[in-house]
């Protein structure tokens, strides 16, 4: 299946300047296209990734990627996608995060059949007056004007700065046309203008008969009307400093029954029908959620590999189990990564004063009552003994103690040395 039909399936088109000749195009031979991404952070979160998905696809499909890390675009800043002004990013923070994200792309493309380039290293070549000239000179004001990403702003008021933004990405584009043969950019669907601005620049300076395309991503919206990728702890981060495998993974499992087959088709390489297959599990066997184990497992994989990914899957069948005590201490850490924490000295306790001090329990009287019901667990294990002590050395380097109270609710205290 040609790589255009492909995405088709898998919902991932939004928009093409000429999907019939980008069609053929790629039956003809395999090109080099490129997405870029700035250097305003240092990690992607799960919605950069959806148009680096895309690009991996025409990179398996033997096609060329070009990653643009946009370290002089984002020393400027993107208006796309919001209603103020972006607050200017220091140099030394912008080249620590093209660092940051140079690994990240490199562990996702691998080493082979693929480029990574930063607009800065031509950018930062020209000067006002060459910018003015060759290049503003080619923009008409009230086309730029008339752009979504511009119009949507010009009621709070946007910047020169900001607004020439889409000129420096038209140069982009036809930088990497002339110097990397790349004919095709693809971004997500707030990038249209800036886009087709290039390609525009394109046909100005090579001629109309230039090959140049743009392909956009739709927005990933979930079946509630949310929008994707946020939860209530803020971001799904690529970067496991910030986002555990675990927590990662457990995003990816959570997910709706309505939304999993959409996302299968988007952020993972399974074939159709294997997902075919899955989406009628969906429908007959809903509370395997074997869709959502795949889905989790596949994204996972991508993104930290495969012994993250089994890291990932032994907390998570640990936890269900309850017998906590088989965790490693960097496995608690993932796992409990956002519970509810109080500070405990190292210091051996007895169980009810401990439990009162340090706020996990609101009395004595209830702390008795819930010690003798046993329904508390200390590290995995029942308590019932009023007189028992908690020793903080005791488990997980004696860094951590986890309590249970209940069947759900859990307290991680952290040993204060």
């Amino acid at each position: 299946m040609n790589i255009v039909d492909e995405l088709k399936w898998r919902g991932a088109i939004n928009q093409t300047t000429d999907e019939e000749g980008l069609r053929k195009l790629t039956e003809e031979k395999q090109i080099s296209l490129y997405c870029g991404t700035d250097p305003t952070g240092d990690s992607l979160h799960i919605g950069h990734l959806i148009p680096f998905m895309m690009l991996k696809r025409f990179q398996l499909a033997g096609h060329h990627p070009v990653i643009i890390i946009g370290g002089g675009t984002g020393a400027i800043g993107d208006p796309s996608g919001r209603n103020t002004e972006r607050d200017i990013v220091s140099m030394d923070t912008i080249h620590h995060n093209e660092e940051a994200l140079t690994n990240q792309m490199k562990r996702l493309f691998g080493e082979e059949n693929f480029t990574i380039v930063n607009n800065y290293d031509w950018l930062s070549q020209m000067n006002l007056i060459e910018f003015l000239r060759d290049y503003g000179k080619l923009f008409n004001l009230n086309t730029m004007l008339n752009k979504e990403v511009v119009a949507s702003r010009l009621e709070n008021g946007i910047s020169y700065t900001e607004f020439t933004y889409q000129i420096l990405q038209a140069v982009d584009y036809l930088h990497l046309h002339q110097n990397n043969d790349v004919q095709l950019q693809i971004g997500g669907s707030d990038q249209w203008g800036n886009i087709t601005s290039g390609i525009d620049l394109i046909h100005k300076i090579e001629g109309p008969e230039a090959q140049a395309y743009g392909l956009t991503i739709p927005l990933m919206v979930k079946a509630d009307g949310t929008k994707f990728g946020k939860t209530a702890g803020g971001a799904i981060w690529l970067d496991p400093e910030k986002t555990s495998p675990y927590e990662f993974y457990q995003f990816w499992l959570n997910q709706d029954d309505r939304d999993v087959v959409k996302y299968l088709k988007y952020f993972t390489f399974l074939s159709q029908a294997e997902i075919n297959d899955l989406a009628q599990k969906v429908e007959t066997e809903p509370w395997k959620r074997e869709a959502q184990r795949r889905l989790a497992q596949e994204v996972t994989n991508f993104v930290h590999g495969e012994a993250a990914t089994a890291e990932a899957e032994k907390i998570s069948q640990i936890l269900f189990s309850g017998d906590i005590q088989a965790l490693t201490t960097t496995e608690l850490e993932q796992a409990f990564n956002g519970t509810p924490s109080v500070d405990v000295p190292a210091s051996p306790q007895n169980i009810v004063d401990w439990l009162v001090e340090y706020g996990i329990e609101p009395s004595k009287r209830q702390a008795r009552e819930d010690v003798q019901n046993g329904a508390i667990r200390i590290n995995g294990e029942k308590v019932t003994d009023l007189e028992a002590l908690v020793d903080p050395s005791a488990k997980f380097d004696g860094k951590y103690v986890v309590v249970r109270r209940g069947k759900k609710n859990y307290i991680l205290a952290k040993v204060q040395n």
